[in-house]
């Protein structure tokens, strides 16, 4: 256990979104830092899942809730107290908020306002971590990093009702928990483009490429030259972590927003992210389909800053990008070999590894 991340210990933390991609491995990680985590999801997203293969209903409080029932809602947190709320549920994809933009925009936008008004009437101290993304700004597919001062924007359904979200976030926090005596403080996070094992949606390049190469089939690459501020999960995940800790520890950055990525030169196309996967796995295919493909909008470029993570945090991305996807590949290589080794236990040896590489790198909240 380390400095920065103990005082999660004999806490009570709220985590929406348990059941998915990042929510799972945060779970995972506050259960091992001896946290006592609570989970809100109205399912289980994907088949399969990281939280069926690794048991993680038996390491939780497990509440099937929808996010946009705001009276359970308030219910729970009324009735857990939570020391921290760490805020995922979403609906995460750009097609599904093409072909339902309205449920996206009621889950993304609206769910993010319903944690915070249930916030409004708490007596105790209480961290909460409003996660969106980095879709938030008015891409214009600038060469540089955009940084956390920047137009907020959205050009499909999915930006919007993350920028829509951000917005609810900023009117609850300056309307209702700014007064000086607040017991809520709240801290948004923005993350870069995320990674890793246990990742099983659809219309996500690792997930399908790892779905198709272990049947035998060709991947289908909709737009190849794409690049992205590719990082593993754990990297945006100790970003959340150490800004609830700081947040803990001193009130001076509640309202404040930070982008949690890679750095400028990590950015990397979608081409090169499946031929680097492809080194880890026998006999692979793919075909560029851009120029059919009938898709919705996609944007070309994305970078992030991520200076404010460093300054006011000393946060800084651990793995590299040869390591993000030898990672990555070893996690699903270890699913599909379906070895005695428990999924749980791999997963944790993980978390371990990044925050020895951490250490080794001298990064402060690992020391």
């Amino acid at each position: 256990m380390t400095n920065c991340l103990n005082v999660f210990h004999g806490k009570t933390v709220l985590i929406t979104g348990h059941t998915g991609f990042k929510g799972s491995w945060l779970s995972l990680w506050l259960n091992h830092l001896g946290a006592n985590v609570v989970g809100l999801a109205s399912g289980i997203p994907t088949s399969p899942s990281h939280f069926s293969a690794i048991g993680l209903e038996h390491l939780l409080e497990d509440h099937r809730i929808d996010i946009n029932d705001v009276k359970l809602i308030k219910n729970l947190i009324d009735d857990v107290k939570p020391d921290f709320i760490f805020h995922l549920a979403a609906q995460a994809l750009v097609r599904p908020s093409h072909k339902d933009p309205l449920q996206t925009m009621r889950t993304n936008a609206m769910g993010s306002a319903n944690i915070l008004d249930a916030l409004k009437t708490v007596s105790k101290l209480t961290i909460a971590i409003m996660v969106t993304s980095d879709k938030v700004y008015d891409n214009v597919e600038w060469e540089w990093g955009y940084r956390e001062t920047d137009r907020l924007g959205g050009k499909d359904p999915y930006s919007a009702s993350k920028g829509m979200a951000e917005l609810a976030i900023r009117t609850y926090v300056d309307s209702f928990l700014n007064s000086v005596d607040s017991p809520v403080r709240v801290g948004i996070a923005r993350a870069g483009n995320v990674i890793g094992g246990v990742d099983w949606a659809s219309d996500r390049i690792v997930p399908d490429c790892v779905r198709a190469w272990a049947n035998g089939d060709s991947v289908q690459l909709r737009n190849p030259l794409a690049t992205r501020p590719w990082q593993h999960v754990l990297e945006p995940l100790s970003g959340y972590l150490n800004l609830a800790a700081a947040l803990f520890k001193d009130a001076k950055l509640h309202g404040e927003s930070f982008n949690f990525g890679p750095p400028a030169q990590q950015n990397h196309s979608v081409g090169e992210l499946v031929s680097a996967m492809s080194e880890y796995w026998d006999q692979v295919r793919w075909e560029d389909v851009s120029v059919d493909h009938g898709g919705p909008y996609e944007s070309g470029l994305l970078k992030l800053n991520c200076d404010k993570a460093l300054h006011h945090l000393s946060w800084q991305a651990t793995w590299d990008f040869e390591d993000t996807v030898r990672e990555t590949a070893f996690w699903y290589k270890r699913f599909y070999e379906n070895t005695s080794k428990s999924i749980a236990d791999f997963s944790l040896s993980q978390i371990a590894a990044y925050v020895e590489a951490a250490k080794l790198k001298g990064i402060s909240w690992a020391q």
